[in-house]
């Protein structure tokens, strides 16, 4: 596909487990080429949450050009449907403006919605929210999981649970539309047709990114997270449940916040669950077809990278060409 100017959809994809170093790989490639960064993390599209989501810092959003960052406010809610029609529109606008489209993040259903695309499903109900809301304070999540499990066995297999936001979601499609979400989601079609290099940074040793995730996370400490936490969990609308407040790392000193947990026992139980989610991160990248894997933990990584970006359009170019 072609945008309106003629020029070929082209993008690149900067995928990895958090803490693996893609925020480093990308402003290597911006050093030697117009690029265009889009984010593509489901956290960081939150105005004010800059320290627990890692970010990029002014001096970068001002060397580079962001997209996808501080699009919303803390008690908004953002869907894999809105990033898919948001990324697909900053793919074209950067193919128009000659520069190269790089997505790069951690949320790889966003990934997979943008390039294999995402079914229909049922606007969400907040009214319908608030009931199921309810019933998890009552019973509890894992008492709602099992509810799922016996209306979409396939969807509750790959949900956990605790993960309260997946569960509500899917108990309220089975629930609006009267079909299985697992079902829905395989009636899916790409939002833009486009190329795609897929970059996946994976550390060679599991013990070295888990020593990463802890120190990343006591330098999120020490430069004001938990008062980052405080200021955003008092603002008009925020509550627990809302999905800023889910993130890995708010949840847990949110707890904190409310006096169910001591500071040092939510920052242990933030870095657990941040490993927990780059184990789930690179699960999900194993079954990913046509994946280009670099060891994040090589001095070269992002070199690397750009030798792979290099080849990938020189073979396009040719391919052009030859036609």
């Amino acid at each position: 596909m072609r945008d309106s100017s003629g020029a070929a959809l082209r993008a690149v994809c900067i995928m990895g487990p958090t803490a693996a170093g893609k925020t480093a790989a990308v402003m290597a490639l911006a050093a030697h080429r117009d690029i265009d960064v889009i984010s593509v993390d489901s956290a960081q599209v939150y105005r004010g949450m800059d320290i627990g989501t890692a970010k990029p810092t002014a001096a970068e959003q001002a060397a580079v050009p962001h997209r996808l960052i501080d699009l919303l406010e803390p008690d908004e809610v953002y869907s894999a449907g809105a990033f898919c029609r948001d990324a697909a529109k900053a793919i074209e606008v950067a193919t128009e403006a000659g520069r190269l489209p790089v997505l790069a993040g951690g949320t790889m259903l966003y990934f997979q919605a943008l390039q294999k695309g995402l079914a229909e499903l049922p606007e969400a109900d907040p009214e319908l929210r608030q009931q199921l809301d309810a019933r998890a304070v009552r019973e509890g999540w894992p008492a709602l999981h099992a509810e799922l499990a016996r209306l979409d066995p396939s969807a509750a297999e790959r949900i956990r649970p605790n993960d309260a936001q997946r569960i509500q979601r899917a108990l309220e499609v089975c629930l609006l539309s009267g079909e299985r979400l697992s079902e829905l989601q395989q009636q899916t079609a790409p939002p833009l047709r486009a190329e795609f290099l897929n970059i996946a940074l994976i550390p060679s040793e599991r013990a070295e990114l888990h020593q990463r995730i802890r120190t990343r996370f006591n330098l999120m400490m020490q430069q004001g997270l938990l008062d980052e936490v405080s200021s955003i969990s008092t603002l008009p609308g925020v509550t627990p449940e809302s999905p800023s407040m889910r993130t890995v790392g708010y949840r847990q000193l949110l707890l904190h916040l409310r006096g169910e947990l001591s500071l040092e026992e939510a920052v242990e139980k933030a870095v657990v669950a941040t490993r927990q989610l780059a184990k789930r991160q690179m699960t999900w990248l194993r079954s990913w077809p046509e994946l280009r894997v670099l060891d994040s933990l090589s001095s070269d990584c992002a070199s690397q990278a750009e030798k792979l970006v290099d080849q990938w359009l020189q073979n396009r170019a040719t391919e052009v060409i030859s036609r």
